[in-house]
């Protein structure tokens, strides 16, 4: 079977349209993507100088607080044992029915021993309570069986009004250091 040249035209015009479609598909399909990408680009041009900005406020930013940090740390000792033994202070006269009514305490100092480092710290501690409690309370601090840290304390004064049920007592303490 033979086909005559206009069928064989028509084959061709037809497969010519077709890829031309196809062709054309494709190519709209990037334009558009590439109208997309250029959209972003603008946008992202229009963008960067003020992110850009915004990066350097930032840095400049943090320049200043770890400057500020810097400064507030140099305040402030290192060491915060102290809070720590107000813990156990505190917890210490709970168990002997004590009210702990004042505590101040000195900023914590080192002392070194051969190869041993403590903290050491002076605290003047009130509390109030019966005389039994309030002997229970000194004996405790003394014998450091219910301290929760490595530290240990020397009583230096005690002040004892037996009318009042008040106790002044003038401590050290001396925490291990790791």
């Amino acid at each position: 079977m033979k086909l005559s040249k206009k069928v064989w035209l028509i084959v061709v015009i037809v497969i010519f349209a077709v890829v031309l479609g196809i062709l054309f598909f494709i190519y709209s399909g990037q334009a558009k993507e590439r109208d997309q990408l250029n959209d972003r680009m603008s946008l992202a041009r229009t963008l960067l100088p003020g992110l850009t900005d915004n990066r350097q406020n930032k840095e400049d930013e943090l320049t200043q607080a770890e400057s500020l940090l810097e400064a507030g740390q140099a305040q402030f000792p290192e060491s915060v044992e102290s809070i720590e033994y107000d813990d156990d202070l505190f917890e210490i006269a709970d168990d002997c029915n004590v009210s702990l009514t004042k505590l101040t305490a000195s900023k914590p100092t080192n002392k070194t021993v051969g190869a041993v480092t403590y903290s050491v710290s002076t605290f003047v501690v009130v509390v109030q309570g019966s005389i039994d409690n309030i002997l229970e309370f000194i004996y405790a601090l003394r014998t450091g069986d219910d301290f929760q840290l490595p530290w240990s304390a020397e009583v230096n004064s005690i002040n004892m009004n037996v009318s009042s049920g008040a106790a002044t007592i003038n401590l050290v303490i001396y925490g291990y250091k790791r």
